[in-house]
Parts: structure tokens; C-alpha cells; sequence
């Protein structure tokens, strides 16, 4: 996990949020391969495993362990996975970014997005939650696991992408999201969460932004 991402984290149990403290173990540049997040305000602990940030609802115990990132509670994405149906062209264009900065959230599979967007989107850092098995941290994506909900601050996010498996997780995915910005579902049967206006649907996608 990025380290500079801290500020940007919530605890998952329901109260207000306030700001993760964060204490390291070992690191490689800026990114955090292990250590320990802190909740000033319940007191709950959240373990860094091999750069995976594991949220639990609440017991700060690993959700995933080191042959499996399967999610209790959450629909986990097959090891095998079919090649992707959108492009990184595609998705950087409905996100309709410019300029560098800032997060783009990726949730689910949507995560293996991650290395073709970040080749088109220079200095964007972005944040995959319940990433499949395969798809791996690296300087430009942080891993987050939690099994309730998207364990980060509202409106932070510049874009989100949403994988076609957590579609029940769209009114998440429009907390996280800036005022005036995108969320992408690779599924056109998606309705739009409150707060999001549909723009486009079509090719297997539902395109929307937040009012």
C-alpha cells in the first residue's frame, strides 16, 4: 500500500471517520509491505500483509490468507478469469480524466485494469479493493481487502471502476466518489446508485457521474 494512501482510509465499523494511524514494518520505497492500522476512534486494529491492507468488518484479523483472496461475504472472483471485455483506451475515455493526481478506485476484478490504465494515465495512484488472486500491489496500486464495505474516505476518489460481480456495491462505490466524476460498471443491467446520474449504457457497460 502507498503510504501517502493512509489519509485517505476509513475504519469499516460504523462511525464517523476520522484518519487511520499507521504503523510500519517493512517498506520498499513508499510503498508499506507490512504493519499495522490503527482506529483512533474504535481502537481496531487492521494488519498490512505482503502490501494488502486486510480490513474484517470489525475483528482486524487477515481476511485472506496466503493461497486464497477470498472474501467471506463477498462474491470472489474465479482464479481463471475470461480475458477482459473493455480495453484500457475504453475505460480511461468514459472516465474522461485529464491531468495527473489524485485516486482511481478499482473494485473487484476491475483491478486487473490496473496496469493498463496506469501505462495511459500517468501520476493517478490507484487503489484496488477485493482484487482477484492474481493482480498484485505495486507502485502504482495499492490492494485493500474488506468484506463490508469500500474502506475508504467519501469523495476521494477522481474515477471509479466497478467490477460486473459488485454491482450490489454501487451505493459504495458513489460514496467514494468526487462531485462531477465518473463510476464505471462492467455490466449493463447496473441502475444507477443515489446520487448518480446515468450518462451511457451499452457494450456490457453502465457509465454514470455523480451530481
Amino acid at each position: 500500500m502507498h503510504i501517502e494512501l493512509t489519509e485517505m482510509l476509513r475504519c469499516p465499523e460504523p462511525h464517523e471517520e476520522n484518519v487511520l494511524v499507521m504503523s510500519t514494518g517493512e517498506m520498499r520505497g513508499r510503498m508499506v509491505r507490512s504493519g499495522i492500522l490503527g482506529c483512533p476512534v474504535c481502537h481496531r486494529e487492521y494488519p498490512i500483509v505482503k502490501g494488502v491492507v486486510h480490513f474484517s468488518g470489525g475483528e482486524g484479523t487477515p481476511l485472506r490468507d496466503k493461497n486464497t483472496q477470498s472474501l467471506p461475504g463477498v462474491p470472489s472472483p474465479p482464479s481463471s478469469l475470461p480475458a477482459l471485455a473493455v480495453d484500457a483506451q475504453t475505460l480511461q475515455a468514459l472516465l474522461d480524466l485529464s491531468g495527473p493526481g489524485g485516486y482511481v478506485v478499482l473494485l473487484g476484478s476491475a483491478a486487473r485494469h490496473a496496469v493498463g490504465l496506469a501505462g495511459l494515465m500517468g501520476g493517478i495512484h490507484f487503489v484496488g479493493v477485493n482484487a482477484p488472486p492474481e493482480v498484485e500491489e505495486l507502485p502504482v496500486l495499492s490492494l485493500l481487502a474488506c468484506d463490508t464495505m469500500v474502506p475508504l474516505r467519501h469523495a476521494m476518489a477522481r474515477g471509479v471502476v466497478v467490477g460486473p460481480e459488485l454491482g450490489a456495491w454501487l451505493a459504495e462505490a458513489a460514496r467514494i466518489l468526487l462531485r462531477g466524476r465518473r463510476l464505471v460498471v462492467e455490466r449493463e443491467d447496473a441502475a444507477a446508485p443515489p446520487g448518480v446520474t446515468r450518462l451511457a449504457v451499452g457494450q456490457g457497460l453502465f457509465v454514470g457521474q455523480r451530481g
